[in-house]
């Protein structure tokens, strides 16, 4: 069913990078719930400075479209595949809004690491 590209940190996370759709998907984390969304939301919007310019919600999935240094993105939310990351263009992403998904979810690897322990520390 997925066709695994490259684990980002094996050891530390499950950020997955597959390609099943032709372009780059980057799963932030395959079993989540809405919490989970609104905090990489957060993380997207107070740490890169991201705003959401289209919003898409469904009853079992949210799809919401950003630029991250001119590469338009989506960060997608559905109840049962969890949250994910790709290029907007989809199939026809060029190759930089590609590593751009590669780009955002190394970043988002480590926030989301930090707040992991910090929320464990509490």
């Amino acid at each position: 069913m997925y066709s695994f590209l490259n684990q980002l940190n094996p050891n530390t996370m499950s950020l997955t990078l597959r390609t099943d759709f032709g372009c780059t998907e980057a799963v932030i984390d395959d079993d989540c719930g809405l919490k989970r969304f609104y905090e990489v939301a957060n993380i997207l919007s107070d740490d890169l400075d991201v705003n959401f310019n289209h919003k898409s919600d469904d009853f079992d999935s949210l799809m919401w479209d950003f630029s991250f240094k001119g590469h338009v993105l989506t960060l997608h939310y559905n109840i049962y595949t969890g949250i994910s990351i790709y290029p907007r263009k989809f199939r026809e992403a060029p190759r930089k809004d590609n590593d751009a998904v590669v780009e955002v979810a190394r970043f988002l690897e480590g926030k989301l690491l930090i707040h992991t322990a910090n929320r464990l520390a509490s």
